[in-house]
């Protein structure tokens, strides 16, 4: 069960858009990653700290330091998924098999980090022609749906749709279907190693999905499920271990 202290939280954004595209910015003045913050506080309040940082800082503001100190990473990412440097993407992965909780939002799908820790391409069919979408709880018992309307309805979305080149979620939490008869798995749990991930998909830059106040709950009951309280984060590793050392 999680602890009194607080969840210490991290939103990075790519931050690239809001900079460049002054319709982007009218939505989110202070950037993406800042709305996705104020989110999370409105729905867990004291339960949580969050921080921000953003692509352009020095080693994207994901040092060895910040990210111990780090129980879930949330993750937007768009324009610049190759302008993260490997050796971060590597730091990330080995902090989440150790136990570091991920949120991975939207665009994210096709970021380093999650590609890596899927395995496959997380290519998907897109089009940009503001749909709506419904997004439909599919399992109504699971902690990241509780207090979320049956079915969030989204008035203007980008659309994605199957094929989803992900592995087979361990757990199908919603699933979305748009004005064009698409349907696609929006949120997905996986477990890599010690860590929790949360893929939920709503999101695009040029729509104020982010102010929508069901999403804004999926998003922060998403960074609850995948804190954990653990003794001390650690990757698993392979050890010899000889006849009747049952300990570690």
């Amino acid at each position: 069960m999680p602890g009194t202290d607080p969840v210490r939280v991290l939103v990075w954004g790519e931050n690239r858009h809001e900079q460049r595209d002054a319709s982007v910015a009218a939505i989110y003045p202070d950037g993406m990653h800042t709305t996705i913050k104020q989110g999370i506080e409105q729905n867990l309040g004291a339960a949580a700290t969050v921080a921000t940082t953003t692509l352009d800082e020095p080693e994207h503001g994901l040092t060895a330091e910040v990210l111990a100190a780090t129980d879930v990473l949330v993750w937007w990412g768009h324009l610049a998924h190759g302008d993260v440097a490997d050796e971060v993407v590597e730091r990330v992965q080995q902090q989440v098999l150790a136990g570091m909780g991920l949120v991975v939002l939207h665009s994210g799908h096709y970021s380093k980090i999650f590609q890596r820790l899927m395995g496959t391409s997380c290519s998907l069919r897109w089009r940009n022609e503001r749909d709506r979408e419904l997004v439909w709880t599919v399992d109504p018992t699971h902690p990241i749906a509780q207090g979320v309307p049956q079915p969030i309805e989204i008035e203007a979305q980008e659309m994605y749709g199957e094929f989803f080149d992900i592995p087979v979620p361990d757990e199908l939490v919603f699933v979305s279907n748009f004005s064009g008869g698409e349907v696609f798995r929006s949120g997905c749990t996986f477990r890599r190693g010690h860590g929790r991930i949360f893929y939920f998909s709503p999101g695009d830059q040029e729509y104020p999905v982010y102010h929508h106040q069901a999403v804004r709950r999926v998003i922060a009951n998403g960074v609850a499920w995948a804190h954990q309280d653990r003794p001390a984060r650690k990757a698993p590793e392979l050890r010899r271990h000889a006849v009747g050392d049952f300990s570690g």
